[in-house]
């Protein structure tokens, strides 16, 4: 008999199923029945025949021949009364052994239909992410314990899709109004320098330090935007990419500021590497993967960016940077937005703390996953993965 491979998981290998206890509890009950059943028979069929003894009718005493006759009789009976007896209660415990097994049998097919239900509520609520809380369990059936169940976990994904989506709407529309206030602080520092006649040198150096932090600001909302653009799963204009190209594309965008930090850059490519989603998004994620690279690198150190595919139609954009000792669970740490470990990792950075959580959220967006390995050397090691672009695929986009 196969178990069913859903119910199989690491804390069932600890315990026993519910379908497990199920079983046993209908299997016990049976045989504790069973058992008390074939025990009252045994005792109401295992008392010894009583035979009577003959009438005195006056005759006066019984020949010696017939009472040897007579208790030959009584032996005879008592001899086939107990062998029946034994076949009776052997037959009883044969049957009670496989009724006892047929009850194993019959009790997990009948745990396994009552938690049918159950088993369907746990694989749907595994499919459900953060991405698809629109998704509901949508339980069918009389209005059980089991509905209920599945109808307080439905109300449960309709309240945090209620949350999920006004905090993403907050950030991007927050976002947003910024830009406004933003643009117009830095017009006004721009006219403010653009104005005839000497300015003093205080003031020029206030008005280059606001502007400074006001491109900052920029980049950070720039950020944010995109963060959130990726977290919805919004994928402007998807077509096929060439991964490789945006790799190149981003090291050569890069060089000068590479040069000036004494790396050296190297590309590993094979042949031409696509997958399918948005450009600007993909774009997006290698040079924050690039610029990740660059900027938390030791100087004279070195970067290097490799994008490949395997048998399994999938594409590895893989960059390693030296740097830094960091531990594994640092490194697991970075993809949170905001979140830098060390002062020396970020010095002299001028990055908004989204760069490694804006590929995350892009990677997943697009169905991949990014894996963040501290380097036992030193740096870090970042690897994209995502499925290689075909012709289901597109399609089905």
């Amino acid at each position: 008999m196969t178990v069913d491979q859903g119910l199989l998981t690491p804390s069932v290998l600890r315990r026993r199923s519910v379908r497990w206890q199920f079983t046993t509890l209908y299997s016990t009950l049976f045989v504790a029945s069973g058992a008390t059943t074939l025990a009252v028979v045994g005792l109401i069929a295992g008392g010894s025949v009583a035979v009577a003894p003959a009438p005195d009718n006056g005759t006066g005493p019984v020949p010696s021949g017939a009472q040897e006759r007579i208790a030959s009789l009584e032996h005879q009976l008592t001899e086939a009364h107990t062998q029946q007896t034994h076949q009776l209660l052997l037959g009883l415990a044969v049957g009670l052994t496989v009724m006892g097994l047929v009850s194993v049998v019959l009790g997990w097919y009948a745990a396994g239909r009552v938690l049918h239900p159950l088993r369907a509520m746990t694989a749907a609520t595994r499919r459900i992410s953060a991405d698809s809380l629109h998704e509901r369990l949508a339980v069918q059936g009389p209005r059980d314990e089991l509905r209920n169940l599945g109808d307080t976990i439905d109300g449960l994904l309709a309240r945090l899709e209620g949350a999920f989506t006004a905090q993403r709407r907050f950030v991007a529309d927050a976002s947003h109004e910024l830009r406004t206030p933003l643009a117009t602080m830095r017009a006004a520092v721009d006219v403010t320098l653009a104005k005839p006649g000497p300015l003093p040198e205080q003031t020029r150096r206030l008005a280059g330090r606001v502007r400074a932090e006001l491109d900052q600001v920029d980049r950070l909302l720039d950020g944010l935007l995109t963060l959130a653009r990726a977290q919805h799963g919004v994928l402007p204009g998807s077509e096929t990419v060439r991964l490789d190209e945006l790799a190149a594309e981003a090291l050569d965008e890069r060089a000068d500021a590479i040069a000036r930090r004494g790396l050296t850059a190297t590309r590993e490519s094979g042949s031409a590497v696509r997958v399918y989603g948005s450009r600007t998004l993909l774009r997006r994620l290698v040079q924050n993967l690039v610029d990740n690279a660059a900027q938390h690198n030791e100087p004279d150190g070195w970067l290097r960016v490799a994008v490949h595919a395997d048998s399994d139609a999938l594409v590895h954009l893989v960059v390693d940077n030296g740097g830094l000792a960091l531990t594994q669970d640092e490194a697991a740490q970075l993809v949170r937005p905001f979140r830098r470990i060390g002062a020396e990792r970020t010095r002299g950075s001028d990055g908004s703390g989204l760069g490694l959580a804006i590929v995350a959220a892009v990677a997943e967006a697009h169905g991949g996953t990014l894996e963040l390995h501290a380097r036992s050397g030193g740096g870090l090691r970042a690897t994209v993965t995502l499925p290689q672009a075909g012709g289901n695929q597109e399609a089905t986009a």
